[in-house]
């Protein structure tokens, strides 16, 4: 009876397993597939798709809720799904992250196709060099991105000390704290290079951008195109542009960043950054107080910075944002301590402003729109007791709009820019406006081609065209040791109004030329990128030949009864800038990465009216090397990061300015007759350890081994300097 009972409840439990496993067999899986696309409408291969049940629990058993796979090369993609509810992301390097909600039912066939933008802030995507954002390999132009894991990881503090490491650029800095700081990209002059934030360009009106103040508050990357930009960007242009941009708040749960830190010459600094989403609406703003006593008599400063941007959503292709960014310094100015007795009452007060209102929108499958209203503001006093302070104030203001239509493989955008410039000195008004076209287009899947042009109306010169053009072709794909081949070539024209003294002074004794023409470059870059091991070395060698012609000199004027002589301004001179720049990148291993480069910067001075001093016809240009590199490497094991930075830099072309010069030949008496500074080799030092809970403690040593040396003839530059620090980050999270 035992055993008939026994068999009769095995019996029974295999007939309810057999009934409760019976609806899952035949449980009838959804169907999710679709093609996913670019702008121009090509298909987007290895984009990582996946969907997660919505109240799957957070456990281990959470990776059973999940289901994933990979879009094929033309951009297809499909899943099979049981019913339910999903939260499907998709995501691929340089494209912005979209994330859906999805209700699928037993048996459908669900079809979703998308169109993915690509992520400005992402390190592999280029904001500058074209009308729309474009993925790096695509560029013709030479571009460097530094991105904000590169600032972090070599704790850069100040923008100036960023740039001053990257190929091509060299620095000019006129004393260690809060001097005027300007950079020259490929052999051009200071004010050869366009400088924006976020779109805005802040260039003294014909003239360069002071870096010296400039801190890294709420910055997510920094953008460098080489060669001529004038048929996007207009005047300035010249030899290069330089783009700052912010970032942006992504996350439900705030980010917070708070720091303090303090060293040497009595240094303090401290901060604090926040940003996130508030459903529709994004945040993020940062600010910094930093102040010193410096190394030497009337060397103190202080700098004070703030950045904000905030945007709103109405729907994922139509966002509006406003950029704001000020930085303002005071620090003393004791001069060419190296060559004279410190000054010590002389100072210099700078402020800058600048901001950004933005609106992108799409409307229909392959309009695309921007519109942005834009303004910056410079003020600057260098005192000099008791001869008096001497104020310089300038704002511009403009506004930016243009349509871009995209097809296959391309794109066609026009645009058109207004723009007014003040400068209060001289009481300068000059209103300029400019209309353009660029064009990108893609025939076959290795090559690029993209062209342009701009026809610019400027108050001072009347109206001139400049062209540009570019191709990049993708000689091998490949994902072995000798990896992808890739050749870009570019050619570009820049113009670069004068200067308001130069067309509006009122002094008799130095008179503004309202005929000046604008200054001319023609640039032409030719590039190879070559990877190795798939993918993980990258090196990059570029050749670049610069002709600037129509520059703007003052020589001897013919006005009487001025004690020191009379100037006049004309367009006499030439000059060229001829070299490579050679960069490579290396991941070593999953902790350990190594990156180097190395600058060839050949100018020189074809014609010159200058009767004034140095330098002369067949002489090098001031303050640019012609051989500079940079090595760093860094490694991040754990908990434990550290970072090192070498720079080193050839002798360069540079003067005192306090000498005579005639016939090319330093009147002996007149000066210290210097022409020559000498190279030098600087290195930095940065590492953080980071404990639980978000606190990390840091420092960094620049100027490792206190050298002495100048960045320009007479100014010391600062010696070793060390900061210690505490930092904790909330990091945020959806």
């Amino acid at each position: 009876m035992q055993t008939l009972l026994r068999s009769a409840f095995l019996i029974l439990a295999v007939l309810v397993l057999s009934s409760s496993s019976q609806p899952q067999g035949n449980l009838q899986l959804a169907h999710l597939s679709g093609t996913l696309t670019d702008s121009s409408g090509s298909g987007i291969g290895d984009v990582q798709i996946q969907a997660k049940l919505e109240g799957s629990p957070n456990s281990q058993s959470r990776n059973s809720q999940t289901w994933s796979a990979k879009s094929s090369s033309n951009g297809e993609y499909f899943l099979d799904l049981p019913p339910g509810r999903y939260r499907v992301q998709f995501t691929r390097s340089s494209f912005a992250l979209r994330e859906l909600i999805v209700n699928l039912a037993a048996g459908e066939s669900h079809t979703l196709s998308l169109r993915l933008d690509l992520e400005p802030l992402s390190s592999n995507v280029v904001v500058t060099a074209n009308t729309q954002p474009t993925e790096l390999a695509q560029t013709p132009a030479p571009v460097d991105i530094v991105g904000r894991n590169e600032i972090d990881q070599r704790q850069a503090v100040l923008l100036p000390d960023l740039l001053a490491t990257q190929t091509g650029i060299s620095l000019a800095r006129t004393g260690p704290i809060g001097g005027l700081t300007t950079i020259f990209i490929d052999g051009g002059n200071s004010s050869f290079t366009k400088v924006l934030i976020d779109g805005t360009p802040v260039n003294f009106p014909g003239g360069d951008f002071d870096f010296s103040n400039f801190t890294l508050d709420n910055v997510d990357k920094v953008e460098i195109v080489h060669g001529a930009e004038s048929a996007l960007y207009g005047t300035d242009a010249m030899s290069g542009v330089v783009q700052i941009v912010s970032h942006r708040g992504t996350t439900r749960v705030p980010e917070i960043n708070l720091f303090t830190e303090g060293g040497s010459f009595s240094s303090a600094r401290g901060g604090a950054q926040v940003s996130g989403l508030l459903g529709r609406f994004d945040y993020s703003a940062a600010g910094s107080y930093f102040h010193t006593d410096g190394q030497g008599v009337n060397d103190a400063g202080l700098n004070r910075g703030f950045a904000g941007n905030v945007g709103y959503s109405f729907s994922g292709t139509n966002q509006i944002h406003l950029t704001l960014r000020s930085n303002s310094s005071f620090a003393g100015s004791p001069g060419q301590t190296l060559l004279f007795p410190a000054d010590p009452s002389a100072f210099y007060d700078l402020q800058q402003l600048s901001s950004n209102l933005t609106w992108n929108f799409q409307t229909g499958k392959h309009w695309s729109h921007h519109f942005s209203a834009v303004e910056s503001r410079y003020y600057s006093v260098s005192g000099f007791p008791p001869f008096g302070n001497f104020p310089n104030q300038s704002n511009r203001a403009g506004g930016l709009a243009q349509s871009t239509y995209s097809f296959r493989n391309g794109a066609v955008t026009g645009g058109y820019q207004y723009e007014v410039e003040n400068v209060a000195a001289v009481h300068a008004h000059r209103n300029n406006q400019g209309g353009f076209l660029d064009a990108r287009w893609s025939p076959v899947s290795r090559l690029t081609l993209s062209a342009g042009g701009r026809a610019e109306a400027n108050a001072s010169f009347g109206t001139r065209v400049v062209p540009r053009a570019g191709a990049v072709l993708a000689l091998r794909y490949s994902k072995g040791f000798l990896g992808g081949t890739r050749l870009r070539a570019a050619y570009g024209q820049g113009i670069e109004e004068p200067t308001a003294l130069e067309s509006f002074d009122t002094d008799p004794c130095s008179p503004g030329n309202p005929s000046l023409r604008p200054q001319h470059s023609r640039t032409i870059n030719a590039g190879l990128d070559q990877y190795f091991d798939s993918g993980r070395v990258r090196v990059s060698a570029s050749y670049f030949a610069d002709v600037f012609r129509d520059l703007i000199i003052p020589v001897p004027g013919t006005q009487s009864g001025c004690p020191f002589g009379s100037i006049a301004f004309l367009n006499t001179d030439r000059a060229r800038a001829r070299g490579v720049n050679l960069e490579t990148t290396a991941r070593l291993a999953r902790w350990l990465s190594l990156n180097g480069s190395y600058s060839h910067d050949d100018t020189r001075v074809l014609q010159t009216s200058n009767t004034f001093g140095f330098p002369g016809s067949g002489d090098h240009l001031l303050r640019r090397p012609v051989d500079s590199g940079n090595v760093w490497l860094n490694a991040s094991y754990r908990r434990f990061n550290f970072n090192v930075n070498a720079y080193i830099t050839g002798a360069r072309a540079d003067s005192d300015f306090d000498s005579v010069f005639s016939n090319g030949q330093c009147v002996i008496g007149s000066g210290p007759c210097l022409t020559h500074n000498a190279g030098y080799a600087r290195f930095d030092l940065a590492t953080n350890y980071n404990f639980p809970r978000g606190f990390s403690f840091y420092g960094r040593v620049t100027n490792l081994l206190d050298k002495q040396y100048q960045e320009t003839i007479g100014f010391p530059a600062l010696g070793r300097d060390y900061r210690l620090g505490l930092n904790y980050r909330f990091s945020g999270r959806n």
